[in-house]
């Protein structure tokens, strides 16, 4: 039997990541959202998805667990904080976003169930963009 290597265990969570990703995104297509980027990098995080529906846009996480873990405790406080600084880095770049209502949301992907899609994960109530 092969053992598992870190490198190996790496790219194996990235390819998982990735998968999760875009299931969350045909999940987020399928309830009427169009996604605008994926895996946004900036100076301040990286944003997994972004999307928008109407005058809605929507950063979400996405998670991938094996099993059925507590949803919200899986976004500690430093990752939320780190997703809010890169979404307010990316506002302002997209002007014609302006005046848009956003929401920080997650999407749960485990094997063999439907996503979980979490509206407004980590804040209280909907923002406006300036």
């Amino acid at each position: 039997m092969a053992e598992r290597t870190p490198e190996l265990s790496r790219r194996q969570a990235y390819r998982r990541g990735h998968r999760a990703e875009s299931v969350a995104a045909l999940l987020l297509r399928l309830k009427g959202f169009r996604i605008l980027e994926r895996r946004t990098k900036t100076p301040l995080g990286e944003i997994d998805l972004i999307a928008v529906r109407g005058s809605l846009i929507i950063f979400v996480e996405v998670k991938q667990r094996a099993r059925n873990a507590a949803t919200l405790e899986v976004l500690t406080p430093r990752q939320q904080q780190r997703i809010m600084r890169a979404a307010h880095y990316w506002l302002p770049r997209h002007p014609s976003l302006s005046g848009h209502n956003y929401r920080f949301d997650m999407v749960v992907v485990q094997p063999y169930l439907w996503p979980q899609h979490i509206a407004d994960a980590f804040t209280a109530g909907s923002h406006r963009s300036p």
